[in-house]
């Protein structure tokens, strides 16, 4: 994961103060990120990392740290040891949601933390999807751990999500290029 500052008035970019390996590099070990979003109420980062061969993934990290985080790929596709019966995951940041393929699931899609108002219930959750099967997961830490929670099982190839200024979502569809605001059932 790449930091830079553009409006610095240097050209083309500077490296923001921070940037731990004296480059670009703010964070490695991530196999593709589809999507990471910033959470609007406190700065706090989650990123989708889609899968080689078994595991979707989804990343945290609380704003104020993450500046040279491992996220594991290539030792490691979520939880699992990678392309070995045995690694260490010593040093590793480890996702703190994953899901395995099958039951038609395929690559996982970042969405956002929902902060609007139509949904109270939804408030802090991590909003998140699946490409192949449509399925919609809300993602919360408890206070005694990460939680994920189906919300959704649609029709659509989610390919991205969105939000709008008050906070509310929305997600697209990559079959038909629509997109929807989400709402409840």
């Amino acid at each position: 994961m790449l930091r830079i500052d553009v409006l610095s008035g240097t050209l083309p970019y500077a490296l923001p103060p921070g940037n731990p390996f004296g480059n670009e590099i703010w964070a490695y070990g991530l196999r593709n990120p589809w999507r990471f979003s910033f959470d609007r109420a406190n700065g706090d980062l989650y990123l989708a990392d889609v899968g080689q061969d078994l595991v979707e993934e989804v990343d945290f990290q609380p704003t104020g740290s993450g500046a040279g985080a491992n996220y594991g790929w290539n030792i490691m596709e979520g939880s699992r040891c990678f392309a070995t019966t045995t690694c260490s995951s010593a040093g590793l940041t480890l996702p703190v949601a994953e899901y395995f393929h099958g039951s038609g699931d395929c690559a996982v899609i970042g969405g956002y933390v929902y902060r609007g108002s139509r949904f109270p219930l939804l408030q802090g959750t991590y909003i998140y999807g699946d490409l192949c099967s449509g399925r919609i997961w809300g993602l919360k830490n408890s206070g005694l751990g990460w939680e994920s929670t189906l919300l959704a099982q649609t029709t659509l190839q989610i390919s991205t999500f969105g939000e709008d200024e008050s906070g509310e979502l929305y997600v697209a569809d990559y079959a038909t290029g629509d997109i929807y605001r989400i709402g409840s059932p």
